[in-house]
């Protein structure tokens, strides 16, 4: 194998694990996505964290920023903040893919980030915890 080869592995592998990493410091909401995730909670309020999200309540998915996800079942929205961001999610160009074999997303699962035109994965991050807001009533 020639040097040039050796190379392109090594600078593959290394954006492989780069891409896969997760920050440790979450950056500070842009001011359209705080705006965007109030408008999203208005008028509704917290309740305790679940581990898990039945996947037929993860059909309605709307991405706040690379670290914000909202999932959207009947009259309750589900905020999933990601345990490091996911490099590139807003970018509407892209799509969010989780690979789970269950019928949960949990907590921990690893969702990846692919570009929707050639299908390469850009970015990578695991779910947090599901907090549901619920209308006040």
């Amino acid at each position: 194998m020639n040097f040039r080869a050796v190379a392109l592995i090594a600078l593959g592998g290394i954006s492989a694990l780069a891409a896969c990493s997760a920050s440790s410091v979450q950056d500070t909401p842009s001011p359209r996505a705080q705006r965007e995730l109030a408008d999203a909670l208005q008028g509704r309020t917290p309740g305790p964290a679940v581990r898990c999200l039945p996947n037929y309540r993860a059909d309605n998915m709307q991405v706040i920023d690379d670290s914000t996800i909202l999932f959207r079942d009947g009259r309750t929205v589900y905020v999933n903040t990601t345990l490091g961001a996911c490099n590139n999610l807003a970018n509407p160009s892209y799509a969010l893919v989780t690979r789970n074999f269950g019928s949960q997303l949990c907590r921990g699962d690893i969702a990846t980030v692919a570009d929707m035109t050639s299908g390469m994965t850009v970015g990578s991050c695991a779910l947090g915890d599901f907090v549901p807001y619920r209308a006040a009533p």
